[in-house]
């Protein structure tokens, strides 16, 4: 842990930025080392809306861009803007004479140019944590179940199949609410939005350099742009062990809530996990020939009592792992989502971007 107090600085007063402060004032209640935060400063592009935040919440002061940049007092940073705002505003954050530690919500950056900035950025800079906002891996199921992808037992994979589906955007008024939603891949489209977080469990499980080798979209509606997917799957081929694979994204799944879920059948076995049943992770072993069902309920370092090891953990609750994760060490986690991980996802997703163009042209001849 650093060794100064952290003092949080929020850029961004949206949806998103509510769960974040939920979880700064969480932390306290699970864990006995959680640091002290102080709530420093909010910054968004209406004065409104962050000084309605920052009272709501209680940050210290509410301020435009420029003054939030210069406060010195703030050491660990939060972007949670819109999407086309991150690259900016990481790259003033890593000037800031005083941070410490990032925290920068997915997606780091839309392009191959920006990807060689931020990594650039990074290496002049390279005693700042930076943490992505993958928080599903942090989920206690997907923890648990990566640990013991990992010892293996299954031996190397052959094929997957990881999935991000909801249905909200069949309704015209939802996509009306989200219209910034809708911007061409690789900036917007569900691939971006959902499938982000599914190229970050691919990659954890089956490692970096995989190659996307095809896409397709479909769904359509007379008020979405055409080169904004409202469901799309990606093919990918991982060259080292050989394994192939699918990622599919969908924002127009009628009937599946929200739904997180992932299979991978390897050359002993299979391991499986879906959101709708988040206390479990499922194996089957080529020896044993059954399904073995893995309860983890909260499976959180340090244990917890609050409310106790046993209670299914929920969204929020990885959210405020990640938030411990990401003002300590760290050193019990299975996988963090650090910038060089989060720079992957922005590869995979620039790449499928260019395939779901390719699939276009072709269709629409």
């Amino acid at each position: 842990m650093a060794s100064r107090k952290p003092v949080a600085g929020f850029i961004g007063a949206g949806g998103i930025a509510h769960s974040h402060a939920y979880a700064l004032d969480a932390m306290k209640h699970y864990y006995h080392d959680a640091p002290e935060i102080e709530k420093e400063a909010v910054s968004s592009a209406t004065s409104s809306g962050r000084e309605s935040f920052a009272n709501r919440y209680g940050f210290r002061s509410s301020l435009c861009p420029g003054d939030f940049f210069e406060n010195g007092r703030i050491n660990s940073v939060f972007i949670l803007g819109p999407n086309n705002t991150h690259i900016e505003h990481f790259r003033k954050a890593m000037m800031m004479p005083s941070v410490e530690r990032i925290y920068i919500e997915k997606p780091l950056c839309v392009s191959s140019d920006e990807e060689s900035v931020i990594r650039r950025i990074a290496q002049e800079r390279a005693s700042i944590k930076i943490q992505a906002g993958y928080q599903f891996l942090f989920s206690s199921a997907v923890r648990e179940a990566l640990r013991f992808w990992r010892s293996g037992v299954l031996g190397k994979p052959v094929h997957f199949d990881f999935r991000y589906y909801h249905g909200d955007y069949l309704a015209r008024d939802y996509r009306n609410r989200r219209r910034t939603r809708l911007m061409p891949a690789p900036e917007g489209g569900a691939m971006a939005d959902l499938g982000s977080h599914i190229i970050s469990m691919a990659i954890a499980f089956i490692g970096n350099n995989m190659d996307v080798t095809s896409a397709v979209q479909a769904g359509s509606f007379d008020d979405v742009p055409a080169d904004s997917d409202l469901f799309s799957l990606i093919t990918l081929h991982d060259p080292e062990s050989g394994a192939a694979g699918v990622i599919s994204a969908s924002r127009v799944s009628s009937g599946t809530g929200d739904m997180l879920s992932f299979e991978l059948h390897a050359e002993k076995g299979s391991l499986k996990y879906s959101s709708h049943f988040p206390d479990f992770f499922e194996y089957y072993t080529e020896d044993s020939g059954i399904w073995h069902k893995i309860s983890t309920g909260s499976s959180y370092k340090p244990v917890s009592s609050f409310p106790s090891g046993h209670v299914p953990p929920g969204w929020l609750r990885a959210l405020v792992h990640a938030h411990y994760v990401f003002f300590t060490s760290g050193e019990s986690e299975s996988m963090l989502p650090d910038l060089e991980h989060g720079l992957e996802v922005e590869r995979i997703l620039r790449e499928s971007a260019g395939q779901m163009r390719i699939f276009r042209n072709r269709v629409c001849r």
